[in-house]
């Protein structure tokens, strides 16, 4: 019997493809279901977690633009205390921001959780800054100041989602832990 001459995709290829879920889960989900989900992390981490807003000092009331590069939209984050926000924009929208942090999903979501360093990202291009960089530096300060892991914190606010939400963000890492060791 002959032999199928069909090649297995190459392994890059299945890579690239992994590490796209995110944006393809992502691209036809209408921002109007994004968007609560946002707020409520806004609000629970200035209810929860204060300290990190208040570290921003002036730069609280500051727009910060998040730009998840291989994601559909783009986020602004204004981390005022009393009324902090966290919205999402599609990309040709050009929302208006002070200071601006670009870098692929993974790898923000890594930095925002401590488990990559952001200096060492800028030198390698793998993050980018524009705008306001001394609000940009506060941020980041307030967010190596944070205790425990943050993304865990703001999972476990989910209530009983918080298991499936757990659950997705594991196997996130677990994708990205395998990408960085391929």
């Amino acid at each position: 019997m002959p032999r199928s001459t069909r090649a297995a995709p190459p392994a890059s290829s299945l890579r690239a493809l992994l590490e796209n879920i995110p944006g393809f889960l992502l691209a036809a989900a209408p921002l109007a279901v994004i968007q609560p989900i946002l707020g409520h992390i806004a609000a629970h981490v200035a209810k929860n977690r204060p300290e990190l807003f208040a570290r921003l000092g002036v730069h609280a009331r500051k727009r910060f633009l998040i730009d998840p590069t291989d994601l559909p939209f783009v986020l602004v984050l204004s981390p005022d205390n009393k009324r902090p926000q966290l919205r999402a924009y599609r990309r040709y929208e050009k929302p208006a921001h002070h200071a601006a942090i670009a870098g692929k999903f993974m790898i923000l979501m890594e930095m925002i959780d401590g488990t990559l360093d952001g200096d060492a990202l800028f030198f390698t291009r793998d993050l980018r800054v524009s705008g306001d960089t001394e609000a940009v530096v506060a941020l980041r300060n307030a967010l190596d100041d944070f205790e425990g892991s943050a993304l865990d914190s703001v999972v476990s606010s989910f209530g009983p989602l918080a298991k499936p939400a757990a659950l997705a963000v594991s196997a996130l890492r677990s994708m990205q832990a395998s990408h960085r060791h391929a």
